[in-house]
């Protein structure tokens, strides 16, 4: 019973981190496409984002691997990020260069958030968002 409530509140956890991790890709994309995005779609585009990126990161660097070493994971960090700029090209429904921006964007409005939730609150985002402070 004790174990199902961890797992609850862990999923719970996730699901907050999902919100909180889409406002900056949803504010970049409103900015980028003029207003055109929405809520939704940033949620989507984030979830969909982290997922074929660890999908294209962990497969191209497995069978890359195999042929060429451990150098394989710097083509598979690039190819991964170049998967990650697609499903944003995708769901906003714009071009590469906007879709690297709206990328950009999101991460520097990102690290803004973590700066201001960090200093108002004293909350941290996920520990998989290496960030120096």
């Amino acid at each position: 019973m004790v174990s199902l409530l961890y797992l609850a509140v862990y999923l719970v956890g996730l699901v907050i981190a999902w919100v909180i991790i889409s406002i900056p890709a949803y504010i970049a994309a409103k900015a980028v496409t003029g207003g055109r995005a929405t809520f939704g779609g940033a949620m989507g585009a984030t979830l969909g984002g982290a997922l074929v990126y660890a999908i294209v990161l962990l497969g191209v660097g497995f069978f890359l691997g195999a042929v060429i070493g451990a150098s394989a994971w710097i083509f598979a960090v690039l190819l991964a990020f170049i998967a990650w700029i697609a499903v944003y090209r995708a769901a906003f429904d714009v071009g590469w260069f906007s879709a690297f921006a709206i990328a950009i964007l999101s991460l520097i409005i990102l690290l803004v958030l973590q700066v201001l939730l960090v200093a108002l609150l004293g909350v941290h985002l996920p520990t998989f968002l290496k960030f120096p402070f």
